[in-house]
């Protein structure tokens, strides 16, 4: 399972919990099989299938394929002024 770092679940509730944003958003990782990447993007709630991962009061949404991929890894952030840069590595021991 995918693990989220103390500075992503910090950069997540920064991207949901403006005021445009609804309540129960979250950060959606989506596996393109045309590109070969990752898509990240803020959703509304889950799609069909995906498997959602809720730590420290935000929520991912993992499309199938991408949580496959990101099995045994974690999701790691660095917060810039207006940016957000999102980066996997593999988990550390302890999982955070």
């Amino acid at each position: 399972m995918l693990t989220l770092t103390d500075t992503a679940v910090e950069a997540i509730r920064i991207l949901t919990d403006k005021p445009d944003v609804p309540p129960d958003s979250g950060l959606r990782i989506v596996h393109h099989d045309s590109a070969g990447g990752l898509e990240l993007s803020i959703a509304p709630g889950p799609d069909a299938g995906d498997e959602v991962i809720e730590t420290g009061g935000v929520r991912v949404f993992l499309q199938t394929t991408a949580a496959e991929m990101l099995g045994g890894r974690a999701l790691n952030a660095e917060i810039a002024e207006d940016d957000v840069i999102f980066r996997i590595a593999s988990a550390p021991e302890n999982g955070r």
